[in-house]
């Protein structure tokens, strides 16, 4: 359950798998994030940037200077896990989302 203040607390949504094609919902989504002034950061190894902002391999090729609050993923249920590995390896995300319909019990543990 979401806390009632919890997005006026974050300002940092690293997105994962955020394709640089606009027709994508992960672009959508992200774009619209940023719309609302919060700081977005691309995961995604096939692309250099997205929406302006330089995109990175993985979670933690991400500087440690840069503070994540949630870590948004869209990618299929079976490729999760090793996503939420790296975000438990930084420990600084408060949360982590999956888009509706993903499933993945290994990595809700």
């Amino acid at each position: 359950m979401i806390e009632k203040d919890f997005f006026t607390t974050i300002k940092t949504i690293a997105v994962v798998g955020l394709s640089d094609k606009p027709e994508r919902y992960s672009h959508e989504v992200a774009e619209y994030l940023q719309s609302q002034n919060y700081k977005i950061v691309p995961i995604n190894p096939n692309v250099s940037a997205v929406l302006g902002k330089t995109s990175y391999p993985n979670l933690l090729s991400v500087p440690k200077d840069i503070a994540i609050d949630v870590i948004d993923i869209f990618r299929r249920s079976e490729d999760v896990l090793p996503h939420v590995k790296e975000a438990v390896e930084r420990g600084d995300a408060k949360t982590i989302w999956m888009q509706e319909g993903i499933v993945n019990t290994e990595a809700e543990r």
